[in-house]
């Protein structure tokens, strides 16, 4: 079989070209790189595609938006359990994988009481079960899917101390994971139901059985809103965008929507106002967290519209306009080039937790410094705390703090315990 003809139009500084890239290489495949952000020729090609986005892949002719891995492994002819297999065939520093780090629930297991779970087998679950196993705490960790988390999945890791070589999401988190293993922490792979800490020992239901523990470490990760605009996925490449700094020269004195209600939205208008003719700031909600509206005030480039929603994206070959629901709930068409989606990010999987800690309105568990929660035993950190910066570095780092608290708890101690090697 002969080996297929790929070119890759990227941009630079396009973290979903780099996926493309990192994919492609991971599975063997040679393909020629078109960056249209250095070369009008490439840039050229893709406007007469009507395509406004980059990645834009091209296997045998076949044009793929974005970085879809179904759809590559379809046209490469891979499986995905083949597709799978390359990606973890890395060297890491242990042999351990996933697949041989997560067991599944036994009789022992649920048999025994842990001094400290943590739900979530992520950054902040996996930092934490290191501290708390090697602080001689009986240790487990569970979550129901272990590659398929934000940093599992994430193409390549160049910025996390002490790794000096570029490594993926899961090839660090596989490290991670494997260290506390090494110190005697148990994994399992399993979907927690509901928990009930109104005891001093918690208890956390899964489908197996029930797990007890005397300190619970909720780590859990978070997961995309539901739900996509209509229109949005069919013109994503052509005219939808998720990245100004990959796709705003497509849009050079043209007219585009920015929609959002956070810090992202407004830094990405005042990159496109550079480029365009007019940028329309849709802002569907109340402003999350300290976010400056000053300059875009002060711009005349740019038209701010409060409470302001899309209902529908609409076009031919790419798109023309947008249904927007005012303030005053009426409908509008507008016409527009193209529309920048950055609306509300990940939300904190913590739904199971019903009324068993105080959770914040968008379900993020509310904590102290020492990531205690209002119930004794029971900690939070990584994505399932509010934080202004979303990095696995951080998300380690509340894994430590809180299996270091949880070791002060369960064994009675007046202060925290630091573990100095």
């Amino acid at each position: 079989m002969s080996s297929p003809e790929i070119i890759v139009y990227s941009s630079t500084g396009c973290p979903y070209c780099e996926k493309v890239k990192t994919f492609l290489k991971d599975q063997g495949f040679a393909y020629e790189e078109r960056n249209a952000s250095i070369h009008k020729e490439y840039f050229d090609q893709l406007k007469e595609r009507k395509i406004y986005g980059t990645p834009a892949t091209l296997i045998n002719g076949k044009l793929v938006l974005g970085f879809q891995e179904k759809k590559f492994n379809k046209l490469l002819g891979l499986s995905e359990d083949s597709a799978s297999a390359v990606s973890n065939s890395k060297p890491e520093t242990s042999e351990e994988s996933a697949d041989t780090i997560f067991q599944p629930v036994n009789e022992k297991i649920l048999e025994d009481v842990y001094d400290f779970v943590t739900i979530g087998g992520g950054p902040a679950g996996a930092s934490a079960a290191v501290y708390a196993a090697r602080g001689k705490l009986k240790t487990l960790v569970i979550d129901k899917a272990p590659k398929a988390g934000t940093l599992a999945i994430t193409h390549k890791i160049a910025n996390y101390p002490g790794v000096r070589e570029e490594v993926t999401g899961l090839e660090l988190l596989t490290r991670m994971q494997a260290q506390a293993k090494n110190f005697g922490a148990d994994f399992v792979r399993s979907t927690v139901l509901s928990v009930d800490f109104s005891d001093e020992i918690k208890k956390i239901e899964l489908a197996e059985g029930t797990i007890k523990a005397k300190s619970v470490f909720i780590g859990v990760g978070a997961k995309a809103p539901s739900g996509k605009i209509k229109g949005e996925e069919e013109f994503t490449g052509r005219g939808v965008s998720y990245c100004s700094t990959c796709d705003a020269a497509f849009y050079q004195d043209r007219v585009v929507a920015v929609v959002g209600d956070n810090d992202e939205a407004i830094h990405e208008a005042e990159t496109l106002a550079k480029y365009c003719k007019t940028v329309k700031l849709l802002i569907p909600t109340e402003l999350k967290g300290d976010v400056d509206l000053s300059q875009l005030e002060n711009n005349s480039k740019v038209e701010i519209y409060k409470r302001h929603r899309v209902r529908e994206i609409i076009g031919t070959d790419s798109v023309e306009k947008i249904v927007v629901l005012t303030d005053k709930k009426e409908e509008q068409v507008w016409d527009v080039d193209g529309i920048f989606l950055y609306l509300g990010g990940m939300m904190p999987g913590t739904d199971f937790l019903k009324g068993a800690v105080m959770r914040d309105e968008e379900g993020y568990v509310i904590v102290d410094e020492y990531l205690r929660t209002n119930i004794d035993g029971v900690f939070a950190g990584g994505d399932a705390r509010r934080t202004p910066i979303k990095q696995a570095v951080i998300s380690a780092a509340d894994g430590a703090i809180a299996a270091l608290s949880a070791e002060q708890h369960v064994n009675k101690r007046t202060k925290l315990r630091p573990q100095y090697s």
